[in-house]
């Protein structure tokens, strides 16, 4: 059994408002699948409800975050400039923007781990990529079995089962400590601003049994924390979390064409 087992409702999608209802928390976790338009307009929605006083992203390095400022926020073409967002790999800048102005006024951090640091990471270890905390962090320790084994069976299905398996146990240490990053940018966010944080990131970060909420869990255990998941045509993301939405899918290409 995994550490944590949280239930969730899958609800219909809200069309106005809140879609996270009457929610208190230090820090409120709003997972998305990345190209999926209807998710990021609950994210909006959700920031603009929730006034947080720093907004944690994913998908931006803290070099690029330190770029982003209320004025910034009035063009969103040279914004997205700025952040040079198209040789980043996200999906279309127009669908990240609204959230963008939605934390007007909040501090924005940046928690992406860049893919230069990725490759050292992978070349010294991830705590030590980590640096001082990772101890704290549990990046030391190897995970028991049956969590390992979870885990590189979801990076095995992710990849289309076409990556040669001496290359899964790398991804899952990467994917341990883009959640650690995501933990601790989102900690010190809160202890600068005095919070609400929010944090915008994929489902996959958001999920409460080994995402970044169990970092947070396990760091600063007084902090409350809400994770939102969001799924598309009723497939519930894994992993629980305390509210799950659920919203039509997109068309896509078929991921393992690439692969094939």
């Amino acid at each position: 059994m995994h550490r944590f087992i949280a239930l969730f409702a899958v609800l219909a999608l809200p069309a106005i408002g809140n879609p996270l209802g009457e929610v208190s928390a230090d820090i409120v976790v709003l997972g998305e699948v990345h190209d999926n338009p209807a998710h990021h307009a609950v994210q909006a929605e959700a920031v603009a409800a929730l006034a947080p006083r720093a907004v944690v992203f994913e998908m931006l390095t803290e070099a690029q975050a330190a770029r982003v400022s209320d004025d910034a926020l009035d063009d969103p073409d040279a914004l997205a400039e700025s952040l040079d967002w198209s040789a980043s790999g996200w999906p279309d800048f127009e669908m990240y923007y609204p959230i963008f102005t939605a934390g007007r006024g909040a501090a924005v951090y940046g928690a992406a781990v860049p893919r230069e640091e990725a490759r050292t990471a992978m070349q010294i270890g991830i705590a030590r990529a980590f640096g001082a905390q990772a101890e704290a962090y549990g990046l030391t320790s190897e995970l028991d079995a049956e969590e390992l084994a979870d885990r590189l069976n979801l990076q095995m299905a992710a990849h289309c089962n076409a990556l040669p398996l001496d290359l899964l146990p790398g991804m899952v240490d990467l994917q341990r400590l883009r959640d650690a990053v995501l933990a601790r940018a989102a900690l010190d966010a809160l202890a600068e601003t005095g919070g609400p944080v929010a944090v915008i990131t994929g489902n996959g970060h958001a999920r409460k049994d080994w995402g970044l909420p169990a970092y947070v869990a396990r760091i600063a255990p007084e902090v409350s924390l809400f994770s939102l998941g969001q799924s598309e045509d009723g497939a519930a993301p894994e992993g629980g979390f305390d509210l799950v939405l659920d919203a039509p899918g997109v068309d896509r290409p078929d991921p393992c064409l690439a692969f094939r």
